[in-house]
């Protein structure tokens, strides 16, 4: 292990260190970290951390490095914040509008009571613990099939822009060239990596996790999974070169 890899995971521990159940951080949960209120500017700051250091990671794994010039940084931690933002907004629609479906177009009962309940283990009190199942994983099937692949494709088309921009800031204030850059994504690796196997496989089973959950640590395990996300990247990465 290198001097970065340790200053990596001391940097990870840092991060996470708020997130934990200890007394001390409580009145900044409460006000700050899992308030309702401030849900715009926490999912931000998680995802545009942890996603980025996720991201950070998987370069580490393809080309032994954690950062290069002309990577992009900085502008991928903006986008990464920007896109916490969507993805907090689709866990909303999703955790909320999938109990209905259930209910309403397929006869299934007490979905919407089950994700009443905090957690999984409350659930699981009232008598809603299968039903509370049958949600999560329903809800991350639905989330990951129709808006996932959308997001990920999106995400690309950031990462293609920034790096066109070397990197620079101002990539974030100059128009993305979709049509310049659609047809420069490996649709190969897309499709055949990273929607066919890291969705069913691994993005459906981790949300149904993350629905288990209660909503106050949703985003941030989420955000976790970002680090998942980028060793998936440098995979997609490596196999666009072969």
């Amino acid at each position: 292990m290198k001097k970065q890899d340790f200053l990596i995971i001391v940097l990870l521990a840092i991060i996470l260190l708020p997130f934990l159940p200890f007394s001390f951080f409580e009145s900044f949960q409460k006000n700050f970290l899992f308030n309702t209120d401030y849900w715009v500017y926490t999912s931000f700051l998680k995802f545009g951390l942890l996603a980025t250091i996720g991201e950070s990671i998987g370069l580490r794994i393809s080309k032994g490095i954690y950062n290069y010039k002309g990577f992009g940084l900085v502008s991928r931690a903006v986008v990464w914040g920007l896109l916490g933002i969507g993805i907090g907004m689709a866990f909303v629609i999703f955790a909320n509008g999938t109990p209905i479906l259930l209910e309403k177009s397929f006869g299934l009962s007490q979905i919407s009571d089950s994700m009443k309940a905090p957690d999984y283990l409350s659930a699981k009190e009232q008598g809603l613990g299968f039903q509370r199942i049958v949600a999560a994983f329903s809800i991350s099937t639905f989330m990951n099939l129709i808006f996932a692949p959308v997001f990920m494709t999106f995400h690309k088309i950031t990462d293609l822009h920034i790096m066109s921009h070397g990197g620079k800031m101002v990539s974030l204030i100059r128009p993305i060239n979709f049509k310049k850059i659609f047809p420069e994504i490996n649709w190969e690796v897309q499709w055949s990596f990273v929607f066919k196997k890291t969705i069913p496989f691994f993005w459906i089973p981790a949300h149904t996790i993350t629905f288990l959950l209660a909503p106050e640590y949703r985003i941030v395990f989420a955000a976790i999974l970002g680090v998942a996300l980028g060793i998936f990247l440098s995979i997609a990465a490596l196999k666009s070169k072969n």
